[in-house]
């Protein structure tokens, strides 16, 4: 019988190994910018065309190398930085493994010039496919400068299951903010596609941050520094008012490498128990110093996920820290999110009037009547119960309330809450022509109705969001987008990562009705936005598109143009905490049910429930004992 284990080639045994450690174009950033720090470098600079995918160029002007390091350096687990075993448990640099350019060299056409700084000449290399196609002296700067051109391009089933360039784009903007956050000495610049990203001078950790994310944030920040023999952590966390939906400004430093770590995270929010709600997330940057002897890195291929020796005392020591720092700068108040429920406008604003509130509503009652033809949006099977009997929940007997003047309106309607969704329910719209009776808000969130078989309530915000959403879609599939011009045009400052996105959507936001022009490299003119949008702060109206669109971004089969109308719907839907008039609520209710698809608001809330006679007689009926 013949033997049947044998060696796997060079070449095959790279690109497994590149499967492990190169993910997508981000990884090659991360690697590479790494590798820049490593070297001592005090100038980092990158570019990316198509999102990584044509060209990756990262150049330093850090030690370079040597014509033989050079060679070495592609060569599988060759490394400087570790000779012995011991060398793992003291280990000051990034990378250690030696993987890295071997599995970028095995999947991309690389092309790296480098040099010593006392070298009269450079060296040149160039490989494809782990395949050393040349190298040669010849003239280089002092330092080193890697091109990696068409990733995957030997892989072509990985290349396919890359993300859209907007997707891949941020994930290469989010390693290159966390390296240039660890090193707030060394001057980064991120070129995209010709347009600077990113330029960050070097300087203090708190201008780095600003920098990253926004000048506004110097105000939005408190340091937070506490030191034992054992472990010091130094950094930076938010206000609790200026928390946001999204967990992505969230840093965490072990002796200045990015780290991820749920049970750090907790450490984190605890201190910020009672002062956010749980589902909203304070900014941080902390940095961590710890010896090197009492931590393992080596227990991931991104090292990302590191052990300590005793991860209790560095929990307990971090919540400490974190807490401290809130009582130490400023009485920071208790905020009340509840009063913005909706993607989130956390500053405390004053509540709209019922005048401001009317004019969100296009008036008239049954606005949009008409044959649903889409379910696509449809809750799941599992929400029978909220629209079980159509004829016995809306229609409202005459000896209740007084016949109307107007015509009633039936609609054809194919629920796939039915077992048999081709059996069609008439729905009587006269239903909400309420002279016999008023609707009721309770607690200034829900909307409470009486119906015949029993009573509605509905949720407010979720059912504003269906009305706004549908309506936004309506106007878009007609150009009927409508523009109210501001008095006088602003300029909005944003932060590069968002100034970046709003450049990639800008066709998609002006077709709802924006004006907005790009001014300079984060800034944008607003002469105008949607005219449904009422008293906005434009600023963070953006602010908060884009950061609830980003959440959406990597949801499968995302649609911008549906999922931007989702944004500027919770954006700009009457919010939980909102005083409604009875009038208001009665056109609410009208519009909600004229709405194609009423029960459930777009990212699948429930916008009302229902509450039977017979179910309410029981809970009556039910003994105590």
């Amino acid at each position: 019988m013949p033997d049947k284990i044998k060696l796997l080639p060079d070449n095959i045994a790279n690109q497994i190994a590149a499967g492990e450690v190169i993910q997508r174009p981000a990884s090659v950033v991360k690697e590479l910018l790494e590798n820049a720090v490593d070297a001592g470098s005090s100038k980092i600079q990158v570019f990316i065309k198509e999102a990584g995918k044509v060209l990756i160029q990262v150049i330093d002007n850090g030690s370079g190398m040597s014509p033989t390091d050079l060679r070495m350096s592609f060569e599988r687990h060759a490394t400087s930085k570790i000779q012995s075993a011991d060398d793992l448990f003291n280990l000051s640099t990034k990378g250690f493994r030696g993987e890295a350019l071997a599995s970028i060299a095995a999947i991309a056409q690389v092309e790296v010039v480098t040099s010593l700084h006392q070298a009269e000449m450079g060296s040149l290399i160039a490989i494809e496919g782990a395949k050393v196609m040349k190298q040669e002296a010849c003239q280089a700067a002092p330092g080193t400068k890697f091109s990696i051109k068409n990733l995957f391009y030997n892989v072509p089933a990985r290349r396919n299951f890359l993300k859209s360039n907007p997707v891949e784009t941020r994930h290469i903007l989010d390693e290159f903010t966390r390296v240039a956050m660890a090193h707030p000495d060394i001057y980064f610049s991120l070129n995209n596609n010709g347009a600077d990203t990113y330029i960050l001078p070097a300087g203090s950790l708190k201008q780095r941050i600003a920098g990253i994310l926004g000048k506004k944030y110097q105000e939005k920040i408190a340091p937070v520094k506490e030191a034992t023999d054992f472990l010091s952590i130094h950094g930076f966390i938010g206000k609790p008012e200026f928390s946001k939906k999204r967990r992505g400004e969230q840093f965490f430093f072990v002796n200045d490498r990015f780290i991820k770590s749920a049970y750090l995270n907790h450490a984190v929010m605890g201190a910020y128990q009672h002062l956010v709600p749980k589902d909203v997330y304070p900014f941080y940057a902390i940095f961590i110093d710890v010896d090197p002897q009492r931590i393992d890195v080596n227990i991931h291929p991104t090292k990302q996920e590191i052990k300590f020796d005793d991860e209790k005392v560095v929990y307990t020591f971090i919540n400490a820290g974190v807490r401290h720092s809130l009582g130490l700068f400023g009485n920071l108040p208790t905020i009340d999110f509840e009063q913005e429920a909706s993607f989130n406008q956390h500053p405390l604003s004053s509540q709209k009037s019922n005048a401001d509130l009317s004019s969100q509503f296009d008036g008239g009652h049954f606005a949009n009547k008409g044959i649903v033809k889409d379910w696509s949006q449809a809750p799941p099977k599992q929400h029978a119960g909220v629209v079980k009997n159509w004829e016995d929940l809306y229609e409202i007997g005459k000896a209740t309330i007084p016949q109307s003047t107007q015509t009633p309106q039936t609609v054809t309607v194919k629920s796939q809450f039915d077992q048999q969704p081709e059996q069609a329910a008439h729905v009587d719209l006269q239903l909400f022509d309420y002279t016999g009776f008023e609707p009721v808000q309770l607690h200034q969130k829900f909307i409470l109705t009486q119906i015949r078989s029993g009573l509605i309530l509905i949720d407010q915000h979720a059912a504003h969001v269906r009305i706004v959403y549908e309506r936004l879609i309506q106007k878009m599939a007609g150009n009927q987008s409508a523009t109210q011009q501001l008095l006088f045009p602003k300029n909005l400052d944003f932060n590069a990562a968002d100034a970046q996105l709003l450049r990639d959507i800008l066709p998609d936001v002006l077709a709802f009705g924006f004006d907005v022009k790009p001014f300079d490299d984060n800034s944008f003119v607003v002469k105008g936005i949607p005219a449904d949008l009422k008293n906005s702060n434009e600023q963070q109206l953006l602010e908060n598109i884009l950061e609830q669109y980003k959440q959406n971004l990597n949801q499968p089969d995302f649609d911008k143009r549906t999922g931007l109308a989702k944004c500027i719907a919770h954006q700009s839907a009457i919010k939980t905490g909102t005083r409604l008039s009875k009038p208001e609520m009665l056109t609410m209710i009208d519009e909600l049910f004229a709405c194609e698809v009423p029960y459930i608001s777009p990212s699948g809330r429930l916008t009302f429930i229902t509450l039977s006679l017979a179910m309410l007689e029981q809970q009556f009926l039910n003994k105590t004992s």
